[in-house]
């Protein structure tokens, strides 16, 4: 890994944020100091660190990512985490957002439809999970971060070259979610249509029996595979979701928290005041003052 991390090294990446590539759909992230387990939110994507270390936790799941082993995020996941890190020996990594379409293309050539088993209604999978990070894996990441040192290639080579590291995690040990994923008669797509849903509607009144409907499956059957997929209830997830989205706003656009409650849905900028700082550890007035 070390020529992985000797790439990144070439490129000015903030400390403690992303920092966006020459590519969309492909930033660069950098840590010096140990970042304790707080909230995320991942969305659909492969999560590469060359240095340092993650440690996932979703309910009673623990996943750890590293130098061995990339994360992949199949639907748009909120969880929490925390980061091994020091001046001397830096988090330094790099995420890659999912392109469904290609992901339909390369399924399609590959011939998985074949190989891979569409998922059971008695069996959904996480939506998150570390795949190991083997030879090719790595030389096409290499390959990746070589052309995006340079704004030309970073246009014609570094689309296929996603488009390459897309095919190893589908021949990797999270294949069968990304296909499921892919597969629109899927129970686990069908989910996985309501979670996209949910990420643009997010501010609007939804309730499961909506949800349900949405995903053309029965309130007790959506809510057991929603759960099995996120580790949360429909309902759960989406208040992570406000919650997420309404820091972004506070953070990054710096909007009163009274806004960002309404700007996402919530009534009562209380409930939204307590809600936050329960989930989150701080209030959005502290984080207001961490902006400034």
């Amino acid at each position: 890994m070390h020529n992985i991390v000797e790439l990144l090294n070439n490129f000015q990446i903030s400390d403690g944020g992303a920092t966006e590539s020459m590519l969309q759909g492909v930033r660069f992230f950098k840590d010096t100091l140990p970042v304790p387990r707080k909230p995320m939110l991942y969305n659909p994507g492969i999560c590469i660190v060359a240095q340092g270390h993650k440690i996932g936790y979703l309910g009673d799941h623990a996943f750890r990512y590293d130098a061995d082993n990339y994360l992949v995020t199949s639907v748009a996941m909120p969880f929490e985490c925390e980061a091994s890190a020091s001046p001397a020996n830096p988090l330094l990594g790099l995420y890659i957002d999912i392109d469904m379409p290609q992901l339909h293309d390369l399924i399609g050539q590959m011939g998985l439809h074949e190989k891979i088993g569409r998922l059971g209604d008695n069996g959904f999978p996480l939506g998150i999970g570390p795949s190991v990070m083997d030879e090719d894996m790595m030389d096409a990441t290499i390959k990746l971060l070589k052309a995006l040192r340079s704004e030309t290639e970073a246009k014609i080579l570094a689309p296929g070259l996603v488009r390459e590291i897309y095919y190893r995690a589908l021949c990797g040990t999270q294949a069968s979610v990304l296909y499921s994923l892919a597969v629109g008669s899927s129970s686990f797509s069908q989910v996985a249509r309501v979670i996209r849903m949910m990420q643009g509607d997010y501010s609007k009144k939804l309730d499961v029996e909506q949800l349900a409907s949405t995903a053309n499956m029965s309130v007790s059957s959506f809510h057991k595979a929603f759960k099995e997929i996120t580790c949360d209830s429909p309902i759960q997830y989406l208040k992570k979701i406000r919650l997420a989205r309404a820091r972004d706003l506070i953070m990054q656009k710096h909007i009163k928290a009274y806004i960002a409650a309404d700007a996402v849905g919530y009534e009562s900028s209380t409930q939204f005041s307590r809600e936050f700082k329960r989930y989150f550890g701080k209030s959005p007035a502290d984080i207001m003052r961490e902006v400034r």
